[in-house]
């Protein structure tokens, strides 16, 4: 990847963070007072603010993957999504998963709890933004995650190869959880032209409306990720991993 490309996606999605409006406290200054809304895991559906993003046109799993969990979501009551389509000629009506437009959806505050869903390929440097040119990195992401949901309990699903590489120390906040497709030295599968989902997808919203909270839904993706690979025959197993941490334990899907 060209290194002007890799740049100018990392100052756009920065740039937000150097506004007023946009300063606050760091997370753990304000971590006593959002966790004191999880003494019973639930935030209301209505109060949620998600962001599902579609990474890459080159198979329409990944838009596949943003449409049906925007459904999911609706029927649960949530009313604040906004999803962003790597395939503007399929998805007119979407805005383009444009660095800009990452960046505003990932940094505009609001709600009292955040989940960010994204589909892409990925390699050993983060999940691929096609538009941009370019990847994002888990420090990009988690400076976006920072300045649009500080403390708010988060969850951050990441389907892609090698998505792994998103469990770093930064990414790692006391409120956040984070689902990862793949171990950070793995690929991951599904993501063909003549697929409709990834597998990691395909098994994410084939249990969303078995599990109550977000960790049961992480151990029952793993599980059937783990089950579809075997049948499927691969040797290379992507191995799924999961951070919980620990003010969002018991966090509950959203219209759970």
């Amino acid at each position: 990847m060209p290194a002007r490309f890799k740049a100018f996606l990392v100052v756009s999605l920065l740039i937000a963070a150097c506004t007023p409006e946009q300063a606050a406290a760091p997370p753990t200054a304000r971590a006593s007072q959002q966790m004191a809304m999880l003494s019973d895991g639930m935030v209301p559906a209505n109060r949620w603010r998600v962001v599902l993003i579609a990474g890459d046109n080159n198979s329409p799993a990944f838009d596949n993957g943003v449409e049906a969990m925007r459904a999911k979501l609706i029927a649960r009551g949530v009313r604040d999504i906004r999803a962003l389509t790597s395939d503007p000629g399929a998805n007119p009506s979407l805005p383009v998963a444009t660095a800009a437009n990452v960046s505003s959806a990932l940094r505009t505050a609001g709600g009292e709890a955040c989940l960010a869903f994204i589909t892409s390929h990925g390699d050993a440097t983060g999940f691929v933004l096609k538009q941009a040119r370019g990847t994002v990195g888990p420090g990009t992401l988690d400076s976006a995650l920072d300045a649009g949901c500080g403390a708010r309990p988060t969850v951050v699903v990441v389907s892609a190869c090698h998505s792994g590489v998103f469990l770093t120390s930064g990414m790692r906040q006391p409120n956040r959880i984070v689902l990862t497709a793949a171990s950070s030295d793995r690929a991951s599968f599904g993501c063909g032209a003549g697929d409709q989902y990834t597998y990691y997808d395909q098994c994410l919203l084939q249990q969303f409306d078995g599990a109550a909270t977000w960790q049961q839904l992480a151990q029952a993706t793993r599980a059937c990720v783990e089950n579809l690979e075997r049948k499927m025959g691969i040797r290379r197993p992507s191995l799924p991993q999961t951070f919980i941490g620990s003010g969002v334990a018991d966090l509950r899907i959203p219209g759970r």
